[in-house]
């Protein structure tokens, strides 16, 4: 590839990845309307989010083998005609129960661009530079989280929280053009790919025997799972508990995704000089420790506003470097059957992601204190699990060194 071709490839990769953060991030600062538009409470709006989350990773399993049975560009179609069907019910969802499967079915379509985009990448690029793009994939999808929740307040302000997902339809049918038009094929048709649901699940089963893919994996998804935290709380929290605006909670969101997107753009420089999994476990234990404060925190009172965005800020600061390195190391492993590996590794981080989001939403006490904890236990959990891994690994090259 040229550059030109390069950059091209890079921002249609980023464009679908950005689906996502606008899917989730866009509709958030809209809790309130849609709960009194629905005549629910915001609570019950959260499992539309939870709902997303597991679409998201069944889709992805489904997803896996067939892009590398067909190719990435075919799937990728479907999937996002798809999406812009779901987007189109969600603005005419008659009850909060609709809006939740709708928003399921919205996943079921979208993700297929998060799954083709992490082979693609793998499909084109040397495994040596692959944490680089992935990080040059964050800066293009990071405009997402800063634009969508200022973009969803005003659209819920000036027009009602139905048109969010109208915006959502034009979107998806903008990307629709893109991928038609500007994204090659990285992956031809490949016949040998079995779609039997046997041999697909011994291919997932083979993916997760390498030691290496488990623990990235894993770490990474909880570490990550403490976002989902953060975007399934922070609507209340922000809004309702501690009073701020639509407005300011837009522009609060989209100043800790900066935090976000700065971690990832300081993490290409760092790549210079350390390794992805060393920078993945120095990385870890400084998210752990910000996680503990804002607990801390949180359970003695003694964080305002200030204090909780400040904490915020730092630990989605620390996923900017977590989130890259540990899906480079855990996708590098593997090559024919890339598009699985990846569709693994997806359906991890949302299942990680659903199950944050859950916690914070199933104990909802009217504090801040469910999404504090479920933050800090996230980025603990992930920790430990490299620290496990780096312990085995150090005792396995004394054993050899021994012998």
């Amino acid at each position: 590839m040229n550059q030109q071709q390069r950059t091209k490839i890079i921002l249609v990769l980023g464009a679908l990845a950005a689906l996502g953060p606008f899917s989730i991030d866009m509709y958030l600062p809209g809790f309130p309307a849609i709960a009194k538009d629905l005549q629910t409470d915001i609570a019950h709006v959260g499992f539309s989010l939870t709902s997303y989350f597991v679409g998201i990773s069944v889709g992805q399993l489904i997803y896996g083998p067939v892009i590398d049975r067909y190719g990435r560009r075919t799937p990728l179609l479907i999937g996002l005609f798809l999406y812009l069907l779901a987007a189109i019910g969600c603005a005419f969802a008659p009850d909060v129960f609709w809006l939740i499967g709708l928003r399921l079915l919205l996943a079921l379509g979208g993700c297929v661009g998060m799954v083709a985009g992490r082979a693609i990448v793998r499909d084109l690029f040397p495994a040596s530079e692959t944490a680089k793009v992935f990080s040059t994939l964050i800066l293009v999808m990071g405009v997402a989280p800063i634009v969508a929740p200022t973009l969803g307040g005003f659209v819920t302000a000036s027009f009602g929280w139905r048109h969010i997902f109208t915006a959502l339809t034009l979107i998806a049918a903008a990307l629709l053009f893109m991928v038609y038009r500007l994204l090659p094929e990285s992956k031809q048709p490949d016949a040998s790919v079995s779609l039997q649901p046997k041999k697909v699940l011994k291919d997932y089963l083979m993916v997760l025997k390498d030691p290496e893919f488990i623990t990235y994996s894993i770490a990474g998804s909880v570490a990550f799972a403490g976002m989902f935290a953060y975007i399934s709380g922070s609507p209340f929290v922000f809004m309702e508990y501690f009073g701020l605006s639509e407005t300011y909670y837009g522009w609060l969101f989209g100043l800790n995704a900066f935090g976000f997107i700065l971690g990832s753009q300081i993490n290409r420089l760092l790549l210079k000089r350390k390794t992805a999994e060393q920078i993945t476990r120095r990385a870890s234990v400084f998210q752990g420790v910000l996680g503990l404060l804002l607990a801390v925190g949180t359970v003695w009172g003694v964080l305002d506003v200030t204090g909780t965005l400040v904490l915020i800020f730092g630990f989605l600061f620390c996923s900017g470097f977590v989130a890259p390195n540990a899906t480079a190391v855990a996708l590098s492993p593997f090559t024919r059957y890339a598009g699985s590996a990846s569709a693994l590794l997806g359906s991890i981080q949302m299942v990680a992601g659903a199950l944050a989001s859950v916690s914070v939403s199933f104990f909802h006490n009217g504090t801040p204190l469910p999404m504090a904890l479920t933050m800090a236990g996230c980025a603990s959990f992930a920790l430990g699990v490299l620290l496990i891994y780096r312990h085995k690994a150090k005792r396995a090259e004394m054993a050899a060194a021994s012998h």
